[in-house]
């Protein structure tokens, strides 16, 4: 069970950044924007806003979700990304919805802007700088 809730999770987050792409977005799947805290997708977006996606594959994988609010001192935008058939009803005011499948992906519903404090914004930026160069060395020199 575990291993289809994370494949369906996978196509969501595929989805999320192929459409985030298409926008003229950088996205960055798996991030830690902080010690104990991984997000699923973390964007460059508009204005140089931060935005976070954290993707649900199902109801239970939404309720066992205990860190998602520790997100929000991380970004300007917080969403989810669900499939289609999730009851996005449960999902908390206060936050985007994003409709995903494993091909595209349809902003439902509009994160509202929750400023960082600059000195916040750049240390974000900055780390999302080193894992994307690290993640890039490794595949031009495997041996790294």
């Amino acid at each position: 069970m575990k291993i289809e809730a994370s494949k369906n999770i996978s196509k969501i987050a595929r989805g999320v950044i192929r459409h985030f792409d298409q926008l003229g977005l950088a996205s960055l799947s798996e991030f830690s924007p902080a010690r104990g805290l991984r997000v699923d997708i973390i964007t460059l977006g508009m204005l140089d806003e931060i935005w976070i996606v954290e993707c649900k594959s199902g109801i239970s994988d939404y309720k066992s979700d205990k860190k998602w609010q520790n997100y929000l001192g991380w970004c300007d935008r917080y969403y989810w990304a669900v499939d289609v058939n999730f009851p996005i009803k449960i999902l908390p005011a206060g936050t985007g919805v994003i409709i995903a499948d494993a091909y595209d992906a349809t902003i439902l519903k509009e994160a509202p802007i929750n400023r960082l404090t600059a000195p916040r914004r750049k240390k974000i930026i900055k780390s999302i700088a080193q894992s994307a160069c690290i993640r890039l060395l490794s595949h031009t020199d495997p041996k790294m």
